[in-house]
């Protein structure tokens, strides 16, 4: 088992880039498998999750070569065959994989996506929308069996805005033969991204709102293009230079995709400058209470709640969180109790958050991805060593975390 252990309180300067947007970029990676000939994908974080896909489609015959942050991929001597169940039960992001072989095979079976263990986290949208586009769906216990149907134009309503399922559609739709109307969708960057891959490889995507309008192609062809960055990285980033008090040049962002996190921190008494592509938090003194609560794009990204959450320890006052799409994405305020955290978690959507609280090192473990970022940050303003274990969670959606850290003074080192 790998370990992060930390020494803190650290004080850090410096810059730091984000890399490439890990749900952009594997969704590209998918899409790859409906294009005709070499695709370059540009500003691809080496992390875990996208290892994981590469090795899906290279596993069945895809060639991919990774020099740096660009991948070099290509599909035409991929096979129908189904992708290792084991590896798809390593990642929920690998659903996305049932459009893009509905749309080029007209069949894949996988079993239940995994991926981290924040709550029930169901795929009944992605199954009803596809029964909407007549695919024939069988469910063998452990195992769903997709097969497409005769389907050629309509539209589909989604239960929910699922960022996944309404990226599965768009994939499925692609190549249809007419038109495809997806609404009720969501409309994350990740996804627009997506779209502007599509669209400059050939297909015919319009969007307005939460509808999605696919004129199908024949035919998708080889492109070169730079993945979006990372918005829930920039958000570590600019969490990171808040609770350590430390002014930090945050490079390689895009600014506009987290608008409301910057309205959030801004009421709180966060300084900062930012530009399109550039962030600079300044070193925040005294904070205020606040409140926020997750929804769907525009609204407050679940993926930063919990680092929120570590902002409140060290604001003045009761700060509260409303969790509104996971059930158990709080788990990781036990952690934060362990260090001292003045907690009360209201129910398994609700808690409340008292401060400033002076945090001390402890013995802690990472939950999924998110809270394991946030745990690296606690730890770095705690007093004392803190370890954290289950660390290789941290890998699925940051590269190299404890050397980007380090190198802008952070005591941290990975143990194991």
């Amino acid at each position: 088992m790998i370990k992060f252990e930390i020494l803190g309180p650290n004080k850090l300067s410096g810059e730091i880039e984000v890399n490439g947007a890990k749900n952009a970029a594997m969704k590209m990676i998918a899409a790859s498998i409906l294009i005709d000939g070499d695709v370059i994908l540009e500003n691809v974080p080496d992390i875990a999750d996208i290892q994981t896909i590469i090795d899906l489609l290279t596993d069945n015959g895809a060639k991919i070569h990774r020099k740096n942050h660009t991948l070099i991929i290509n599909v035409e001597s991929l096979t129908n065959q189904n992708p290792d169940p084991k590896k798809v039960s390593k990642m929920r992001g690998s659903i996305v994989l049932v459009g893009s072989y509905l749309a080029r095979f007209g069949k894949i079976e996988i079993p239940q996506p995994g991926g981290d263990l924040i709550g029930a986290r169901s795929i009944e949208t992605h199954l009803d929308a596809f029964r909407k586009m007549n695919v024939n769906i069988e469910n063998g216990g452990k195992n769903y069996k997709f097969t497409s149907g005769h389907f050629e134009s309509g539209e589909i309503v989604l239960k929910e805005k699922s960022v996944t399922a309404t990226e599965n559609i768009i994939l499925a739709s692609v190549k249809a033969k007419g038109t495809v109307k997806i609404s009720n969708a969501a409309i994350e960057p990740e996804i627009l991204d997506l779209v502007n891959f599509l669209n400059i490889a050939g297909a015919k995507i319009s969007v307005s709102q939460n509808t999605y309008t696919i004129s199908g192609v024949k035919s998708l062809h080889t492109l070169n293009y730079k993945v979006m960055p990372d918005r829930i990285e920039t958000g570590t980033f600019a969490a990171l230079a808040v609770v350590t008090k430390s002014p930090l040049k945050i490079v390689n962002c895009r600014t506009k995709d987290l608008e409301i996190f910057w309205e959030k921190l801004s009421k709180m008494g966060v300084k900062f400058e930012k530009r399109e592509d550039f962030l600079y938090i300044k070193s925040s003194s005294h904070l205020t209470s606040g409140s926020i609560e997750t929804e769907v794009y525009p609204a407050f990204p679940t993926d930063l709640q919990s680092l929120m959450g570590l902002i409140f320890t060290q604001a003045d006052g009761t700060s509260k969180i409303g969790e509104n799409l996971y059930e158990n994405r709080l788990n990781y305020l036990r952690e934060l109790e362990k260090m001292g955290a003045r907690i009360n978690i209201l129910n398994s959507h609700q808690a409340e958050i008292t401060g400033p609280t002076i945090l001390h090192g402890a013995k802690i473990a990472s939950l999924d991805i998110r809270s394991g970022i946030t745990l690296i940050l606690a730890g770095l303003i705690a007093e004392g060593k803190t370890v954290i274990s289950n660390a290789e969670i941290v890998d699925r959606g940051y590269e190299k975390i404890e050397e980007r850290l380090q190198k802008i003074g952070a005591k941290i080192k990975r143990v194991g």
